[in-house]
């Protein structure tokens, strides 16, 4: 009954995540905003307990949340067969452009702020 009352927790925080994200027009998603007012409420006992509950739950039964992405694999081994170079390939590219951008970006945000010292 606990990591029910954590489920739902979880829940209303991230539907009034979703409400302010949309209300504020807040540049994050709701499920963002929802976290943060999460974070705020692992606070309060009344929150964290039955939400540690919760958590037990969900880390006890992690598998089964990769039976669906399993089963895709295994319906689309075909396509997979057929574009599994390609999309590999992707995969690598757009991982490597990713971590330049970040690091030119990182790279460029520490030089401006050196020069504002």
């Amino acid at each position: 009954m606990n990591a029910l009352r954590g489920f739902a927790w979880l829940l209303v925080l991230q539907s009034a995540g979703e409400l302010l994200a949309h209300a504020l027009r807040l540049p994050f998603p709701g499920p963002v905003v929802g976290l943060v007012l999460l974070l705020a409420a692992l606070y309060f006992e009344a929150v964290r307990t039955p939400v540690a509950a919760c958590a037990d739950f969900l880390l006890a039964h992690l598998s089964l949340l990769f039976v669906p992405v399993g089963v895709g694999v295994m319906t689309h081994l075909g396509l997979i067969g057929e574009y599994g170079g390609r999309m590999l390939a992707v995969i690598v590219l757009s991982t490597w452009i990713g971590l330049a951008v970040t690091a030119l970006v990182l790279r460029a945000l520490m030089k401006q702020q050196a020069q504002q010292k």
